[in-house]
């Protein structure tokens, strides 16, 4: 008899786990100033999504510990650390961004104007 690791049980598990944490990190989106997120970033919580990616989405992957997806972001640069230029430029202009906490991390995006 052939194991099989996923069964429709999972898959709808899988799914009601997957709208529940889309609903969360959606309601929990807002804009932020970038000095309110300096104690994240000092201690390297603080990652940017490109402008490209929808940032629930990438809570969403993160929290079902999506690690393909992750990896293929992370090549493309569509998601990284938060570099020390852009954090100048952001605490310099004290920039508005879009926010999720994705524990232990909060997610940040710069919307195009």
């Amino acid at each position: 008899m052939a194991d099989n690791p996923q069964t429709p049980a999972d898959d709808a598990l899988s799914e009601d786990r997957e709208t529940l944490l889309r609903r969360e990190y959606h309601g929990q989106t807002a804009r932020i100033q970038w000095h309110e997120l300096q104690t994240y970033y000092a201690r390297g919580a603080v990652v940017r999504v490109s402008s490209e990616l929808d940032l629930v989405e990438v809570a969403v992957q993160l929290g079902l510990d999506n690690t393909e997806q992750f990896q293929q972001w992370i090549t493309s640069g569509a998601v990284a650390a938060v570099k020390e230029s852009e954090a100048l430029a952001w605490y310099e202009a004290n920039q508005e961004l879009w926010a999720v906490v994705a524990a232990p991390w909060v997610l940040v995006q710069q919307r195009e104007q």
